[in-house]
């Protein structure tokens, strides 16, 4: 089917085309989308854009299918590579999906008894007056599948949500910040570098950063993940005091103290973070 500026009516999917996803047609829209086509029976509207490039270019974000292409290549063209591309686009924009699914399963709702991971595992949030600041509890009795930790932070039940959150944010940046300079001076002697500065960020993309002048910042977030993901960033930065860029030289440097840093690169990618706001 060529690119139309009209949409499909969802009669013409013929369900013997359907070849990725099983027996059910799936659209997926981009909200400025410009064209659609229609890969291996499942419709996909994209936004199209010229652009002064030199090939046809594909590329899946948080809103979905974007097509670049140079202004002296046809539609038909245009439709030809997508046809082609159809798997992997397809792949990606489910990929995509699922990406939303767990960050919109992951909105953290502030109230007693709600679930935050720190350091890989669920902690509970327990309303406690009793309690000065915040004070992490460990229940070595519980059964399977129950949260052995309890994070009880000293504020009434009439607390508001952004009480609870500021609260529970401040415990998490102290605890990010004291295991952050254990592994940093762990990692940092086994590489024989030398940290000069330790600072957090909130950056939204980037989990670390290291200047050559020693200074380290690492995303407070991290303290999410379980211990090894932790040690991978720790250890990638400091890596970067030996060799200040991304060469086959400095992996061999990251893998010198962290062996299987590649799986847990992908791990960072994949855990979706709790979202605070």
């Amino acid at each position: 089917m060529r690119a139309s500026a009209k949409a499909a009516a969802p009669g013409a999917v013929d369900a013997g085309q359907l070849e990725l996803f099983g027996a059910t047609p799936t659209t997926f829209r981009h909200p400025r989308a410009s064209r659609e086509s229609l890969l291996n029976g499942h419709l996909v509207a994209y936004e199209f854009r010229r652009a002064r490039r030199k090939s046809i270019g594909f590329v899946v974000g948080d809103d979905g299918l974007v097509v670049s292409a140079p202004r002296w290549v046809g539609l038909g063209e245009v439709e030809a590579a997508l046809q082609e591309k159809a798997r992997w686009v397809l792949a990606k924009l489910q990929e995509q999906e699922g990406r939303q699914r767990r960050q919109l399963a992951a909105r953290v709702e502030w109230r007693d008894g709600t679930s935050i991971p720190f350091l890989g595992e669920p902690v509970i949030v327990v309303l406690d007056t009793r309690s000065t600041g915040a004070e992490l509890r460990c229940a070595e009795d519980t059964l399977p599948g129950v949260a052995r930790l309890t994070l009880h932070v000293g504020l009434p039940h009439t607390a508001t949500p952004r009480q609870i959150r500021e609260a529970v944010q401040s415990w998490l940046q102290r605890q990010a910040r004291r295991i952050f300079e254990e592994r940093c001076a762990h990692f940092a002697a086994r590489l024989g570098v030398r940290m000069t500065r330790l600072s957090l960020s909130s950056a939204s993309t980037r989990w670390g950063s290291a200047g050559a002048n020693g200074a380290i910042r690492l995303n407070w977030r991290l303290v999410h993940f379980a211990m090894p993901s932790i040690d991978y960033v720790v250890a990638h930065e400091l890596s970067h005091l030996r060799e200040m860029n991304h060469s086959p030289a400095f992996w061999d440097v990251v893998r010198s103290v962290v062996p299987d840093y590649e799986v847990l690169r992908g791990s960072l990618r994949d855990d979706a973070l709790p979202v605070f706001d």
